[in-house]
């Protein structure tokens, strides 16, 4: 035998020491792969859309890092010590308190989930025919801004918007496209700014601390107010430690922080960097928006100590925070998700690059050259991978994007991707390995994919119901 031919480790395989997941398993879910007949059924019967599948016909879950994290033991043992009283719950107190130490913001208004914080901050800032310029959309931020009269305007870096650009801070703000809008509208003609960290749309790609620094600089001379969705700002933190220059031997937590006080506010879809199965939160600096804040998710959310969670969610979020700021942690969970995306690169296999946080987007415009956007060759991807081996990845292109609001037309991203999306703490590496080959399968045979047509369209948020049949021929 070769020596080649002997297996090698993780890390042989990469011309590096390997490394391991910093958690034992204690508990198993098992798992099951129906067959080949059996997913064509399955897929054919939720319209090509994997949204729509029973999670008991999908074999690995990469849909999505939303809700889908496994808790630890101290999260668990934390949800016995909820405190369900309506008002005044010990377990707010708790969570505040672990969001005012790990985000440094005053206010801390609680909800179901991040949409619910979205909602809010988009009725209490927004005055309607104001603009809301950010660093590229996301769905349902998008979604309540227009809703509430705003009109969302894309000033992320044209870098974003290249899917081989190797720029380390792709999710970036430009500050002269920020600087243009100013000029064109008028400084009390924009609501805020709409600031992501790791740019989920991007693929996933972090903003660098110079970067909203100089946005918040910009901003002080106008007098606009900087929100930012703070999802997946942990793994925003961790990318700025690697790659931006002085941060080196800055804790994760420490660089959180700093962030944070370069902003007015944030909202948070906890079920992603918290590591949590529900929960979110709204906070905010300034006095007289906190008590808008505070009025309004008593309207749509539930009373203030609470919004929505139960006690034993609030104690698991705040135990969650703790957790997700763990130097050990966040180095592991980007280590997976880079594991997959080199696999897939070594394999010349189109993704977006550099590789981001929280998942592998494969570029379907690559990897289907022959389908038109109008045939949704990101959407066909997710149905492919799903028909070979089970796997469910989701669509992050034209049918994610949408259609204008005044015109009716549908949106046409630069980006048209499908996303692998690696929930923390689930998955081992042997799982990535499966993953990469059914991928790898699927491209060599992407000569043959027809695309899909679109025969139902919800009226909102299009992605999440839409029914899709196959291109015959």
């Amino acid at each position: 035998m070769e020596m080649e031919d002997y297996p090698r480790t993780m890390g042989q395989q990469f011309g590096r020491r390997s490394w391991a997941e910093p958690w034992k398993i204690k508990m198993v879910e098992p798992l099951r792969i129906i067959s080949r007949a059996e997913r064509e059924a399955a897929l054919k019967a939720a319209g090509y859309n994997t949204f729509l599948l029973r999670s008991e016909d999908v074999y690995i879950d990469l849909l999505t890092d939303s809700g889908t994290n496994a808790m630890s033991d101290r999260q668990w043992a934390a949800l016995m010590m909820g405190d369900e009283a309506y008002a005044g719950s010990r377990s707010f107190y708790r969570l505040e308190a672990a969001v005012q130490q790990a985000y440094g913001y005053r206010h801390v208004i609680p909800t179901h989930q991040g949409r619910g914080a979205e909602h809010l901050i988009s009725r209490i800032a927004i005055q309607p025919g104001q603009y809301v310029p950010g660093n590229m959309y996301f769905t349902t931020t998008r979604l309540h801004q227009e809703l509430a009269g705003g009109t969302f305007v894309d000033v992320i870096i044209d870098e974003a918007h290249d899917p081989l650009s190797q720029y380390p801070f792709k999710g970036n703000v430009d500050l002269d496209k920020l600087q243009t809008l100013i000029n064109q509208v008028g400084a009390k003609q924009i609501a805020y700014i709409s600031l992501a960290g790791t740019v989920n749309m991007a693929g996933g790609q972090p903003v660098s601390m110079a970067n909203v620094r100089a946005v918040r600089e910009l901003c002080d001379r106008y007098g606009i107010r900087i929100f930012l969705d703070a999802t997946r700002l942990v793994e925003n933190a961790f990318f700025i430690k690697e790659r931006e220059p002085g941060y080196d031997t800055r804790t994760i937590a420490e660089i959180v922080r700093e962030f944070c006080s370069y902003t007015d506010g944030a909202w948070m879809s906890a079920k992603k960097d918290s590591l949590v199965n529900i929960g979110g939160w709204l906070a905010l600096n300034d006095d007289q928006l906190a008590d808008e804040a505070r009025n309004l998710v008593v309207v749509y959310e539930g009373l203030h100590t609470y919004g929505g969670m139960a006690g034993r969610d609030m104690e698991a979020l705040a135990v969650g925070i703790e957790e997700s700021l763990q130097e050990d942690y966040i180095r592991a969970r980007i280590g997976q998700v880079r594991y997959l995306g080199e696999l897939l690169l070594d394999w010349n296999i189109p993704i977006v690059e550099p590789i981001g946080g929280h998942a592998i987007f494969l570029d379907a415009r690559r990897f289907y050259p022959h389908l038109p956007q109008d045939l949704f060759p990101a959407q066909t991807l997710a149905a492919e991978l799903y028909l070979d081996s089970g796997v469910r990845a989701m669509e992050r292109g034209i049918a994610s994007a949408g259609r204008d609001p005044k015109t009716g037309q549908n949106h046409y991203p630069k980006l048209e991707l499908t996303r692998l999306t690696i929930p923390r703490r689930v998955y081992t590496q042997a799982h990535m390995d499966v993953v990469a080959e059914a991928v790898k399968a699927v491209y060599d045979q992407r000569e043959r994919a027809r695309g899909l047509r679109m025969v139902y369209e919800p009226r909102y948020l299009r992605f999440f119901q839409a029914r899709f049949e196959p291109i015959e021929g």
